[in-house]
């Protein structure tokens, strides 16, 4: 500091020279105190903040930083638990037992208080993927009737604000909001009318997590350690500015809703199985749970030819995964338009996974028809399908959207026909069949459902290109 000391100092009293710069001195000692008890004050990441939503009767992290060191209580709904900060400033707390309800207070205690009001417990899911799960709820169909029912206090919602990082990030940016006429339209569509079904099925609080970003590829979503070893399109920088700081956050499951950034070539879209299964490998190995994981299979739509049909099957292959689901949607998209507004339909589908799978409710059926194995004999396919609950049935007239062919791989139009759980398949131009596919196209004309009106993934039993 440059004192510039006056020529005649017997005046710097009178001139106020010296009071200048006393007060001067006083106010840098001052701001360096108070600095140094800024970066020792105990706080909590973003995602722990009014109006948030612990997960209900699992175990439940809560951490922060404070000073390297520094003891600290954490207190919620009338219990509390003890860490001591790490040599980084780090620490951790587990509840466990937590019982839906609310609202409660939570409090960390250590050299400051921090105080986070009006917490519920319930159920918290994790909402993920490109421009159709950030697609807000003002964007989908029957929106003046979303908003009139939107009283729902005890939905809430956090979007994570963050953009992409080079490394991994220990915070976001990111509020949560209480569901109201006001907030809702500004909910992922998809993950809103999710949590609504909950809500209404199984009472208590839901909360959810939108941490989404339009026409973003599959890759960037999965962290470096674990892309696997193929070919990418995109680079492991969303995960780590918007899945990284959520981690290890309480979670009861994970949806996706993603697929149409890699159906730009056939090349990219048949990586897309590997990718699907590296996903949610790596989420888990993060959260140190096999997280129930549902996504949402790429709809009906008029303009990607194959490679959107191949991004469908790397979606169905990817349900070989343990606790996974998917919601059939070939019928509830818009062959013109790549954001189909019926994002309620959705939405109940990957509910119906969720209720009947991850909370075991009886529901009509947790899927629509799947195949399960396929026969080649007299002239015919006959092929067996799973979740065929309520038995099988052509939804508005004959069975359409099969397809045949013989080793020649010249597929034909086929007819079919019912028996039970499973369709036989037959074609006079096909005497010897070797394959067999159904709604093999962007925008098919397919109507194979099961008794609860849910609609067969589209399948093909070869791989020839």
């Amino acid at each position: 500091m440059n004192l510039n000391f006056p020529p005649f100092p017997h005046l710097a009293f009178r001139c106020g020279w010296w009071r200048r710069v006393s007060t001067g001195l006083a106010l840098t000692c001052l701001a360096a105190l108070t600095g140094a008890n800024a970066l020792a004050e105990v706080r909590l990441p973003a995602i722990f903040s009014t109006h948030m939503v612990l997960q209900a009767g699992k175990s439940v992290p809560v951490w922060g930083w404070a000073d390297p060191g520094e003891k600290v209580s954490v207190s919620v709904a009338g219990k509390t638990q003890h860490a001591t900060a790490d040599a980084q400033g780090r620490w951790r707390v587990k509840f466990s037992g937590l019982k839906a309800g609310g609202p409660f207070t939570l409090a960390v205690h250590g050299k400051n208080e921090v105080v986070v009001d009006d917490v519920l417990v319930g159920e918290v899911w994790l909402g993920s993927g490109q421009s159709n799960m950030a697609q807000p709820a003002r964007e989908a169909r029957d929106f003046a009737t979303t908003q009139a029912e939107a009283n729902a206090p005890e939905i809430r919602m956090f979007r994570v604000e963050s953009k992409g990082a080079t490394n991994a990030q220990s915070d976001c940016a990111g509020t949560w909001q209480v569901c109201n006429p006001e907030t809702v339209g500004r909910f992922s569509a998809v993950l809103y009318f999710f949590g609504k079904e909950l809500h209404a099925k199984l009472g208590g609080p839901v909360g959810l997590i939108n941490s989404s970003v339009g026409a973003t590829a599959i890759e960037s979503w999965i962290s470096p350690a674990g892309q696997p070893a193929q070919p990418g399109d995109g680079k492991g920088d969303l995960y780590n500015g918007k899945i990284a700081p959520l981690v290890p956050y309480g979670l009861r499951g994970i949806i996706w809703y993603q697929g149409e950034a890699n159906a730009h070539s056939a090349e990219q879209a048949r990586r897309y199985h590997g990718q699907m299964v590296a996903l949610v490998r790596d989420w888990r190995a993060h959260w140190e749970a096999e997280l129930p994981f549902g996504w949402v299979q790429l709809p009906n739509y008029h303009e990607r030819g194959e490679a959107w049909c191949l991004v469908r099957e790397g979606q169905l292959q990817a349900l070989e995964l343990p606790r996974t689901g998917m919601a059939i949607t070939v019928d509830l998209g818009d062959a013109g338009n790549i954001h189909p507004k019926n994002k309620q339909g959705m939405a109940a589908r990957l509910a119906l996974w969720a209720l009947g799978t991850v909370y075991d409710r009886k529901v009509p059926a947790t899927s629509g028809p799947l195949p399960a194995k396929t026969e080649f004999r007299r002239g015919t396919a006959v092929v067996k399908f799973q979740h065929a609950d309520g038995g099988l049935a052509a939804r508005e007239g004959e069975l359409r959207g099969f397809q045949i062919a013989a080793a020649d791989q010249m597929f034909q139009p086929a007819t079919a026909r019912i028996q039970g759980q499973t369709v036989i398949v037959s074609s006079p131009a096909v005497t010897q069949p070797a394959a067999v596919r159904y709604a093999w196209q962007d925008n098919p004309e397919a109507n194979l459902v099961n008794g609860a009106g849910l609609p067969a993934t589209p399948f093909r039993t070869d791989n020839w290109q």
